[in-house]
């Protein structure tokens, strides 16, 4: 690797995968140690959203994803009896205008086989059990399969170890939040029966709510409400004929699931710290935030966690940039991690309603709205996640009037060209003031002159993520130079 400093990373699902992958693309060293045997054979988190697919388009790797999934084009909602609402994905402000249905074993696959071919394999049966940080570096402690025990040294540290993250204990977080009293089943299986298969199906009976995701072919996850725990203990697992039961009575008797891949009971979360970093030491995805699965949200926000903080990362260890860039992380992902957490609140709620007459006002809402084209776009937009923007950050300076286009701290639309998309800003506007910013700062910007030089247009700082930093006129170019100065090493 070119640079000597090191990132451990702790937790090898999707998130910390996709940190490692984005950190060794930039030529930052990692380890990235886990303390499963072997990485999931379970669907789990089923959904890429199209913010996620562009984020992995502008690296570089997006196509492995695409070749091993299935887009969902929307969804459809019923009462059994009839259909209250169809919500399309095609209107999604995006290249990706679809749900790419994947499962989580697959998505891991995809990123650890990356991560092997760039030289950096997981290693597996490790675990983080300690670690100090000392202001200058941290020492972790790591405990092997055979009980052995390893203290290395590295530069920063992060936690991408879960709910129950050992990263998030050693900092002392507290995982604000609740337990909901609900319990849940899920089943992964072949159900015949059930189309359109591009789609998602999810019927609000009377007694509670039956879900259908596609996966591939004709096998679906459901996921269904089965009310108020009784007492503290965990409910067993559903079995197949329990399964089958719920499909026939809230959804239809054709459905019947046959060869279940996995049947399991479980409750819904929500918990998110308020951090997510403390010195040397970052929480992301599920050791920062976890919610309820309403929405397909909760690896796409953690996987965007890691796109966020990767970058800033390689340009901190690359001297491109102040530390002080880190700075921006933890208040950027948390105003995230908090609307995410509302969004699938609200959700969940409006879908485990049992008063009937509560019932009958949230169908005649949702058939109304989803009625009007804008309310459509908005929803698949949220869903998406391509709504998401960072107006607030201490990155992001709007200066002036810019007529069209996105304004500062929202998502640029176009693809990065493969030099902005590792670990510099990306100068769009008039050639003359593009390029004297990048020749200005040359580790921290690259040039994409637009428009004629003679004519006053848009000048814009896009970051190595795809949103906007800086944005004003070519006039307001001693502008864009001081937000640059304030990051840049001198």
């Amino acid at each position: 690797m070119a640079d000597r400093s090191t990132v451990l990373i702790a937790g090898a699902g999707p998130v910390g995968l996709t940190l490692a992958n984005e950190l060794v693309r930039r030529g930052v060293a990692v380890r990235i140690v886990d303390k499963a045997a072997a990485r999931t054979d379970k669907s789990k988190a089923l959904v890429l959203w199209s913010r996620s697919l562009e984020l992995f388009d502008d690296a570089g790797y997006v196509e492995p994803f695409l070749s091993a999934g299935m887009p969902a084009h929307g969804a459809q909602i019923s009462t059994g009896d009839e259909v209250v609402a169809r919500v399309s994905l095609d209107s999604v402000d995006s290249r990706f205008p679809y749900a790419l249905m994947i499962p989580q074993s697959e998505t891991e696959r995809i990123l650890e086989e990356r991560l092997a071919a760039q030289g950096v394999t997981v290693e597996r049966s490790v675990e983080l059990t300690a670690f100090a940080d000392d202001g200058l570096s941290v020492e972790a402690t790591l405990k092997k399969a055979d009980g052995a025990s390893e203290t290395p040294d590295v530069d920063w540290l992060v936690g991408c170890d879960g709910a129950h993250s050992a990263v998030r204990h050693g900092l002392g977080f507290a995982f604000e939040g609740s337990t909901q009293e609900s319990q849940w089943a899920l089943a992964d299986g072949h159900i015949s029966g059930l189309a359109p298969n591009d789609r998602l199906h999810i019927f609000w009976h009377r007694d509670g709510i039956l879900a259908f995701f596609p996966i591939v072919g004709d096998r679906w996850r459901v996921v269904a409400d089965l009310g108020l725990a009784t007492g503290g203990a965990q409910q067993a697992d559903p079995t197949l004929a329990e399964i089958n039961a719920l499909l026939a009575h809230r959804g239809s008797p054709s459905f019947a699931m046959s060869a279940p891949v996995w049947l399991a009971a479980f409750r819904i979360n929500e918990r998110k710290v308020r951090d997510y970093r403390k010195g040397r030491v970052f929480l992301a995805g599920d050791a920062a935030h976890i919610h309820s699965p309403a929405g397909g949200q909760g690896m796409n926000t953690g996987m965007q966690d890691a796109f966020n903080l990767a970058w800033k990362l390689a340009l901190v260890i690359g001297g491109g940039a102040k530390a002080s860039l880190l700075d921006s992380y933890s208040p950027e992902r948390t105003a995230v991690g908090d609307r995410v957490l509302r969004n699938a609140g609200r959700l969940t709620e409006a879908a485990t309603l049992r008063n009937p007459l509560l019932q009958g006002i949230r169908n005649t809402l949702a058939k109304f709205a989803a009625g009007f084209p804008v309310v459509q776009h908005r929803m698949a937009n949220q869903l998406a996640e391509m709504d998401i923007g960072y107006p607030d950050s201490p990155l992001t300076l709007q200066h002036g009037s810019v007529a069209m286009g996105p304004k500062a701290g929202e998502r640029w639309p176009h693809r990065l060209p493969p030099a902005a998309a590792g670990a510099r800003f990306l100068a769009v506007g008039p050639a003359e003031a593009a390029t004297a910013l990048a020749a200005a700062f040359p580790d921290l910007v690259v040039a994409a002159p637009a428009g004629d030089p003679g004519h006053t247009v848009a000048l814009r700082l896009i970051r190595p993520d795809g949103y906007v930093g800086f944005a004003g006129t070519a006039d307001d170019r001693p502008l864009a130079e001081a937000y640059l100065a304030r990051l840049a090493v001198r």
